[in-house]
């Protein structure tokens, strides 16, 4: 504005430097929270996330058959894996880690139709099933990999940037991501 004198305006600068401004702090609410509430939080994640994956296992062999038991498997296989890495790591399970996990539910089934429904293409083409197969895994895998690749750096970047919780959420979902892809 103009309006500053030079030494209201080193003042300033000093106060901006400083990192404190002469600003009131109003505590409008305050609330203390026990540790039991923060565990209960994780058990109701750890149920939502275990009905998510059973109605999963449950729906991907009704949608694609053969092949959607086949993709339950490996949706279990991956679970055993990220949990056996996270066991490795020490790591403690929490809430962010949980969504992490989740996340990569939804990415392996999201890969899953993705390679399924381009197997219903090349079925319709009138290809063979092992051609169908092929093709349909062909197809498919440059999108399921640029969908890995751009969330792994997501991820890499919340851990590098981000905080305790946030990092845990990137462990998992790096963890998860990698072992889905085998």
């Amino acid at each position: 504005s103009g309006n500053f004198t030079v030494e209201s305006a080193n003042d300033l600068a000093l106060l901006l430097r400083a990192g404190a401004l002469p600003a009131p702090l109003n505590v409008v609410e305050e609330r203390s929270v026990g540790p039991s509430l923060g565990a209960d939080s994780v058990e109701a994640g750890k149920k939502a996330a275990l009905l998510a994956l059973a109605l999963i296992l449950l729906a991907m062999p009704v949608m694609y058959a053969r092949f959607g038991l086949y993709a339950s498997i490996a949706l279990v296989v991956n679970v055993v894996i990220i949990m056996g890495a996270l066991s490795l790591l020490q790591a403690t399970l929490t809430l962010p880690g949980i969504a992490g996990i989740v996340l990569t539910f939804g990415m392996a089934v999201d890969a899953n139709v993705l390679i399924f429904e381009r197997i219903r293409e090349e079925t319709s083409l009138g290809k063979t099933p092992r051609a169908a197969v092929e093709g349909g895994f062909e197809n498919a895998f440059s999108t399921i990999m640029d969908s890995n690749i751009t969330t792994l750096i997501a991820a890499f970047l919340l851990f590098y940037f981000g905080s305790g919780t946030v990092k845990g959420f990137a462990v998992t979902l790096s963890i998860g991501i990698v072992s889905s892809m085998f």
